[in-house]
């Protein structure tokens, strides 16, 4: 992804930047640390109808007679009141530095090393906090945040176990290129290095997973590094930040200082410039020679969405999408080829192969695109252009090159064809008509039988009867590549999924991130059960704050990928990728519907065909969230396919679990 303000910040070469003052109205001193004065609490709004957090229009300066608080003094949060000059804990001071970056929500669950942060944050008069049931629901939640709003997620562990269960989340989020800043809880200084109890060298143990971490060792850092870490995840390449802080750092107390500058001249000196004229006309001349050009679009497109939106309306090029740039360009338009690679169309992976001018924008040519990378586009010259300068020329040599933010990249070319006309020129409707009986040839199909539930079917009618709209989570799997193909996403940050590190159990907590940084908007996890049990007890969270979450389950009792693996390779043998009860395999195992009822969801369960409209139109229908379990066979296979380390020439289009090869 890509990020215009940064570019914007480097084009002042060798100016020292310092943080903007923040409009953060000053504490006044009426609050003691030691003699706290309740001020009245306000209800929160419908969406959060649990949470009591305080008013920011509370008038932090009455009198102690006019404190009139309306629950047990024991029970409600404190208002953090501090003179600007008064020393205050260093969890107090974290919390204010990320009021100051804007945050107001965040996923935290609390433990010994980071509780002094949760006693701070029920003193944050804007912060709410969304209290998932496992740290790795934290982090998922975080970056379903992140991805659906553009805007960084925040989530917040504990030490020792607590930490490393954000490292799936962490290493997610730096390979989807996701803006996360991970804040740890850890051991007092005197006690690192020493086996304490919780202790673990989280600083180490993400320092390959993480874009930046700090180990904060002066309470006066605090304000910096908060800074220095919002601005690491949000600018260049997008990516996760990990903050540990020890407890006795926490509990120190300190006066802030909220203007540092920040002390990042390396990571600054290397960010990009803006792209230079002479190349976007190279990448133009190359467009008017070529016959057969193909836009490769990724997760570093989905800032750039109404650039490319131009670019694609202005040059009549067709648009072939990562699993990552899903949304960027609307799968459903006249241009658009849907997705390419492994379990891409035909006909996105034949333009590819056909192309003589390939325009790879915002993406890394990752194995599960290209296949065998000396057959990929391999009639094609190649245009790179990329953030990340790391990305260009690792897995495939382009003829021609940009390291820059792409949306400024595609500004520039846009201009430029309407400063010249050059556009006007452009005719590549014959190679649309070719790419447009390829369509009707090799469309996305499957076959049904008797009664039973096509996944794909389920998928098409939740996408009729949402017209569309829903933002869209999955864990990883068939459904994961089924969602893909069977959706239609009209715009950026609706379809969100752990697209480079494959990471089940993403879906449900990342459904309540999303719904959380989405307020109104319905959410739909579509997921398997073998991922939907690796978080499920996130069904807690999003029961208590009765997010519109819809979860519809496809599941086939198995772990549905591996076993379509060993269906075509491993001639059938089941290595342990049963999910049901072996003693009686006629029975759904788990009962998920027991399972959401344990948790206040409303539950049902679909086994025909005939049934499915129905049943998604009132999961639709039911507000709050709701879970629907699809059986569907476990002998449907996605495709096409294109077997890893293939070509297109190998691509596979039929055949299930129910054929011997």
């Amino acid at each position: 992804m890509a990020s215009s303000a940064a570019a914007a910040a480097v084009a002042a070469a060798g100016a020292v930047i310092t943080p903007s003052k923040s409009s953060h109205p000053p504490f006044s001193a009426a609050y003691r640390l030691l003699f706290p004065i309740l001020n009245p609490l306000h209800s929160l709004s419908t969406r959060h109808p649990h949470v009591r957090p305080i008013s920011a229009s509370a008038d932090r300066r009455q009198p102690p007679s006019a404190a009139a608080p309306t629950a047990d003094a024991t029970t409600a949060p404190l208002l953090r009141n501090f003179a600007p000059d008064e020393p205050r804990k260093g969890a107090d001071i974290l919390v204010e530095a990320l009021e100051r970056e804007g945050v107001t929500d965040l996923f935290a669950y609390p433990g010994g090393a980071s509780m002094e942060i949760h006693q701070a944050l029920t003193r944050s008069p804007s912060i709410t906090n969304h209290l998932l049931r496992h740290e790795q629901g934290e982090v998922f939640a975080a970056s379903g945040y992140a991805r659906s709003t553009g805007r960084p997620g925040v989530c917040i562990a504990t030490s020792g176990p607590g930490a490393t269960n954000l490292v799936s989340g962490l290493a997610d989020a730096l390979l989807d290129s996701v803006p996360l800043v991970a804040i740890t809880g850890q051991v007092p200084r005197r006690m690192i290095g020493t086996d304490a109890f919780q202790e673990t060298p989280i600083v180490e143990v993400t320092r390959s997973i993480t874009k930046h971490n700090y180990l904060v060792l002066n309470v006066d850092d605090i304000p910096r590094i908060i800074k220095e870490a919002f601005f690491v995840a949000t600018t260049g390449r997008p990516g996760p930040v990990l903050v540990d802080i020890p407890k006795d750092i926490q509990q120190q107390l300190a006066i802030p200082v909220w203007d540092p500058p920040l002390r990042l001249p390396g990571y600054i000196s290397r960010l990009p410039r803006l792209p230079a004229r002479p190349l976007l006309d190279q990448i133009l001349r190359l467009v008017s020679e070529s016959r057969r050009p193909v836009l490769y679009v990724g997760g570093g497109c989905l800032n750039s969405s109404e650039e490319l939106h131009r670019f694609a309306d202005l040059t009549g090029i067709p648009i072939a999408s990562t699993l990552m740039g899903l949304g960027a360009y609307p799968t459903d338009a006249e241009l658009s080829l849907k997705m390419l690679g492994m379990h891409g169309t035909v006909y996105a992976n034949y333009a590819i192969d056909k192309a003589d001018l390939l325009l790879a924008f915002g993406v890394r040519f990752d194995d599960r695109v290209t296949g065998k990378i000396e057959a990929f586009a391999s009639r094609a010259k190649i245009v790179h252009i990329d953030i990340d300068p790391a990305e260009i020329g690792k897995n495939k040599q382009p003829h021609v090159s940009i390291c820059a933010d792409v949306k400024l990249a595609l500004q520039g070319m846009n201009a430029l064809m309407e400063e010249t006309g050059i556009y006007q020129k452009f005719d590549f409707s014959t190679w649309r008509e070719e790419l447009d009986k390829q369509k009707k040839i090799y469309p996305l199909n499957y076959k049904t039988f008797g009664d039973q539930i096509p996944p794909q079917h389920a998928i098409q009618v939740l996408d009729e009867l949402t017209n569309g709209e829903a933002i869209i989570t999955t864990g990883v799997g068939q459904h994961q590549m089924w969602a893909a193909q069977y959706y239609s996403y009209k715009r950026a940050r609706q379809w969100l999924t752990s697209a480079g590190l494959g990471a089940m159990g993403f879906g449900l907590p990342a459904a309540a991130g999303a719904a959380v940084g989405n307020p109104g908007v319905t959410v739909v996890d579509i997921d398997g059960d073998g991922s939907f049990q690796m978080n499920a007890q996130e069904l807690a969270m999003i029961r208590i704050e009765n997010l519109p979450v819809k979860i519809m389950v496809l599941n086939n009792q198995h772990l549905g990928m591996v076993v379509q693996w060993e269906d075509r390779f491993y001639h059938s043998n089941r290595a342990h990728t049963y999910l049901g009860n072996p003693a009686n395999e006629t029975e759904v195992f788990p009962d998920f519907l027991k399972i959401s009822e344990g948790y206040g969801i409303p539950a049902a369960r679909v086994t025909k065909k005939s049934e499915v409209r129905e049943a998604i139109r009132k999961m639709l229908e039911t507000p709050g969230p709701y879970l629907l379990d699809v059986i569907v066979p476990h002998e449907e296979h996605v495709l096409p396919m294109i077997p890893s380390g293939g070509a297109f020439k190998d691509m596979i289009l039929d055949g299930d679990g129910r054929t011997p090869y």
